[in-house]
């Protein structure tokens, strides 16, 4: 890691960053962590949505170290460990369960691991929060309190992938189907900047899809971006918002994890080179989250 960076970023506080979801690419945002760091922005408070959940409790339990922390973390995870079990069982499991594939136990260990047996909002070092979404009004539910690990299950509760929470009274699943990239929510939370890392390929488009692959990537990016896209340019009139470029697009699934040395390191490079020629003067959005589709 470099030295922290002698042409710091300076941005007025409190600031929220905002972690979106994207399941494996979820990577990316480990890269975006440590350029942040070495060109001295951190958070003072955090938000997240789905895998960003999961990056941002570690994030919010020690802003200095994360990126390392989350680099460790990120090197054992495999897609066995997080969706577990072959085809047998994801059937059987749909079988028994009638509405997902896969248990949630293998993300629990993650979270185990990462956290280090910290089971508590209150016992983080930032503001945290995580969105979900309510079954029964369908509408965002911004958790910041109580029991940590069954606010970030709900949170990353894919549908038809892992089983919804209950949690609160509520049932609650994946806040990715209606503020993948929670914008509004730190806001709420007393945000006067915003750091975004949005894991899902920011700035770009895939190309026109030619393989299944390529289509589950292209709607999977293009689904996710337009919330984010709408909020963004909405809340920078009012506050500064720094919109991370992250990795350039490839044809990485987000349940693939066989990428996520690349997508670490070439989503640092990228932010590096955004933020050394980055200068932050008021309210604007300072980084792009729409994107064109790239051509030959």
């Amino acid at each position: 890691m470099r030295p922290v960076d002698e042409r710091a970023i300076t941005l007025p506080g409190p600031v929220g960053f905002v972690l979106g979801g994207g399941g494996s690419l979820g990577a990316i945002q480990v890269g975006m962590l440590r350029a942040l760091a070495e060109h001295g922005v951190l958070p003072d408070l955090v938000v997240g949505t789905s895998v960003g959940s999961v990056n941002g409790s570690l994030l919010a339990l020690d802003p200095a170290r994360a990126a390392d922390r989350l680099a460790v973390l990120w090197a054992g995870m495999t897609r066995a460990q997080v969706f577990p079990g072959g085809p047998l069982a994801q059937l059987r499991t749909l079988r028994r369960a009638r509405t997902h594939l896969f248990r949630n136990t293998g993300l629990v260990e993650v979270l185990a691991k990462g956290l280090g047996g910290v089971t508590n909002f209150a016992e983080l070092r930032l503001p945290f929060g995580t969105v979900a979404v309510d079954a029964v009004t369908g509408s965002a539910v911004l958790l910041r309190s109580g029991s940590l690990v069954p606010a970030i299950l709900a949170s990353s509760a894919i549908p038809g992938v892992y089983p919804p929470v209950r949690h609160e009274g509520r049932v609650l699943y994946d806040g990715g189907v209606v503020a993948n990239v929670p914008i509004r929510q730190a806001l709420d939370m007393g945000a006067r900047s915003l750091v975004v890392l949005d894991c899902a390929f920011p700035g770009h488009l895939p190309g026109v899809p030619g393989s299944l692959a390529e289509t589950l990537l292209f709607w999977a990016t293009l689904g996710m971006r337009n919330q984010a896209v709408l909020e963004s340019h909405i809340a920078s009139a009012e506050v500064p918002i720094v919109y991370l470029p992250g990795a350039p697009v490839q044809p990485v699934t987000p349940l693939d994890f066989s990428h996520t040395a690349e997508l670490i390191e070439s989503s640092y490079a990228q932010c590096t080179q955004f933020l050394d020629n980055l200068r932050v003067d008021g309210p604007g959005l300072y980084g792009h989250p729409a994107g064109t589709p790239i051509t030959e």
